[in-house]
């Protein structure tokens, strides 16, 4: 990472206060990064956001080949503020002469010339990029790419709005060294946002655009060069937009749980809830990752603006039909996520045959689903019990409570073996188990794509008996 690059700066700044690293980064083959960020750009002309859009283009001949795109998105936005180190025409387009874009030239040995960022700030939407190209050095015996789309960028992306709130102000620290005023002109219009983003939820279009982004990925998948042109990568373009397909979703379950102050821990602790057992059940491993994955997804569908609230613990008698809500049909654009997007779509099935959206019972509902939904009302109902009337209560004695209300529902809502199992692991929660519960973070790298995720896996469930 380079030293005095504004990705190493932001490190420095979060490790100060938190004493720990912040992120997780991924590698992102510029290929990738290109459809992300024109999925995330576009978001602004889909929506009335007036943000401040601040980026850095490493060259100007970059920023030339992107130039006629931001005309559209500067019509939108207050501000956008381009670095880039300057050449091709760089201050030359029309682009620059707008009165709402200030292009700021940035020489060739300077750190961030080597970055490439994209920063969207406004009271409605947050979105980041924050990448640095690879060196010679870690590109390694291969050496530098000769074909552009295979070059290669360390960092990470997220709808984090307090960090990109912080990196906003490192990006403008950039500006004004490098063209002074700039901050007695965006300083008041980001501090304005800042009062802004305290009130409003950013999640509102968050399901919209993460939609886009998946489809963007896909598309270029789509429009891979073929084998002769790009040899043997081609496989590994392909896994690198795969990955980030399913990061976006990662990120859309990160933005639900920071935007729900009551439960802000739910996807991370289902997760290891419904890992842990699973483990008790002796499921093989690669179940036990599509649980995780379907914890970590479980409240995909509950966004604002969908006409649902976070997931209640209520099941409603639906019909016979089984229709797949905006969440599981978001998941189902990547065929490896078809078997996540049926675990999470009959999380919400009764053992009685009462639940939705199927109105399946007992053995005919999902194996995976049944724990899921299990394991989502146990962690819902212990973080209740744990603020109960207002008062902070031992973990031990509100798990023990959530334990007796899932017991209460054995044989109705929930499969009374897993219930068994459950017990179970209340108890070594009470002695002293310990599952890894922390705020979950995202990278390229966290989750691998591979056939334990594509519906030509075998979807034969373990019935109830199996769990004896």
């Amino acid at each position: 990472m380079l030293r005095g690059s504004i990705l190493q700066t932001l490190v420095d700044a979060c490790q100060e206060r938190t004493n720990q690293t912040p992120f997780n980064y991924g590698v992102y083959y510029k290929n990738t990064l290109v459809s992300l960020c024109h999925a995330l750009e576009d978001s602004i002309l889909a929506h009335d956001c007036q943000p401040i859009v601040m980026t850095a283009f490493q060259r100007g001949k970059w920023y030339l080949q992107e130039a006629d795109r931001y005309t559209k998105i500067a019509q939108k936005s207050r501000h956008i503020t381009i670095l880039a180190a300057p050449d091709a025409g760089f201050a030359e387009h029309p682009t620059g002469q707008l009165d709402n874009v200030s292009l700021i030239s940035l020489l060739p040995e300077d750190p961030v010339a080597q970055e490439w960022h994209l920063v969207i700030l406004s009271p409605t939407y947050t979105a980041m990029v924050m990448c640095q190209e690879l060196s010679e050095e870690d590109y390694g015996a291969s050496g530098i790419p000769d074909v552009d789309i295979e070059r290669k960028f360390y960092g990470f992306w997220t709808f984090e709005s307090d960090l990109i709130l912080q990196t906003a102000e490192l990006m403008l620290d950039c500006c004004e060294h490098n063209a002074p005023g700039m901050r007695q002109k965006l300083q008041p219009q980001i501090d304005e946002i800042a009062k802004a983003l305290a009130q409003h939820d950013t999640t509102e279009q968050l399901s919209e655009t993460v939609n886009r982004v998946v489809t963007y990925l896909k598309d270029r998948q789509e429009t891979l060069p073929n084998a002769n042109q790009i040899g043997n990568n081609q496989n590994a373009l392909d896994r690198n937009l795969s990955a980030n397909e399913l990061q976006a979703f990662l990120r859309m379950a990160q933005a639900i749980d920071l935007s729900d102050t009551a439960n802000p821990m739910a996807a991370s602790e289902v997760a290891s809830l419904c890992e842990a057992l699973g483990q008790l059940l002796d499921l093989p491993a690669w179940q036990l990752k599509r649980l995780r994955l379907a914890g970590m997804l479980h409240r995909i569908d509950y966004l604002p603006g969908t006409g649902k609230s976070l997931p209640s613990i209520a099941r409603e008698v639906s019909g016979p039909s089984c229709p797949l809500p905006a969440g599981a049909q978001a998941l189902r654009m990547m065929p490896k996520l078809r078997a996540i997007a049926q675990i999470v779509n009959h999380q919400t099935e009764a053992w009685d045959g009462s639940g939705q959206p199927a109105g399946l019972a007992a053995d005919a509902i999902p194996l995976e689903s049944r724990i899921l939904g299990l394991m989502a009302a146990f962690q819902q109902y212990a973080t209740q019990n744990t603020h109960a009337n207002g008062t902070e209560r031992s973990s031990s004695s509100a798990i023990a409570d959530a334990l007796a209300r899932c017991q209460s529902e054995s044989g109705t809502l929930w499969d009374p073996k897993l219930i068994e199992s459950l017990g179970l692991l209340v108890m070594g929660l009470q002695q002293g188990l310990s599952l890894s519960s922390s705020h979950f973070k995202v990278s390229a790298g966290l989750w691998s794509i591979d056939d334990s995720f594509d519906t030509s896996k075998p979807q034969q469930y373990a019935s109830g008996s199996s769990l004896t």
